[in-house]
């Protein structure tokens, strides 16, 4: 199934076969990393309705206050924030899915090599990620991420490609 889920409103392509409809956790989290998020401890109180506080993310136990910030850096980063979901599984307990985030890159973007200024460009990132549900908080109590940051860095030319090995050096 392919979602584009823009600010105000959600559009969504379905595919043959897919479901009609995304699945909750992943709308739920879509919402608060695609909407304003309230100032304050109002933020937070908006995450603690999609996560356990603190949650495991990558392993590692991150009070949600880290999250609304990094919601927070996303949504100043990029003009016409979106999120297209490209593929979502469930099974109990367990959500996964396949994103791609784009928009056009208007304020400081922290990435894991450093801060990206603000290039103007369109940029788009593919990421995956693996949500654990607590059924009985009805809340992700813990989140498996990975961003591919380097293609993004590679479309805004802030690292290079390296030189292809000459073709007899190939596999």
């Amino acid at each position: 199934m392919i979602i584009f889920y823009q600010t105000k409103e959600t559009m969504i392509n379905t595919q043959q076969n897919a479901p009609s409809t995304p699945l909750p956790f992943v709308s739920r989290a879509l919402r608060l990393w695609g909407e304003p998020v309230p100032d304050g401890e109002a933020g937070v109180q908006a995450f603690r309705s999609v996560y356990t506080d603190p949650v495991l993310v990558n392993g590692e136990p991150t009070s949600l206050g880290v999250l609304v910030d990094r919601a927070r850096m996303l949504q100043q980063a990029f003009e016409g924030l979106r999120h297209t979901v490209v593929e979502q599984f469930e099974a109990p307990g367990r959500l996964a899915f396949a994103f791609r985030l784009s928009g056009r890159h208007r304020g400081p973007l922290v990435t894991p090599l450093g801060v990206l200024q603000p290039t103007g460009a369109e940029l788009e990132v593919a990421g995956m990620d693996i949500f654990v549900i607590d059924e009985d908080l009805d809340r992700v109590s813990a989140i498996w991420a990975l961003a591919d940051y380097l293609t993004l860095l590679l479309q805004a030319g802030a690292v290079a490609r390296l030189p292809l090995a000459p073709a007899d050096q190939r596999e």
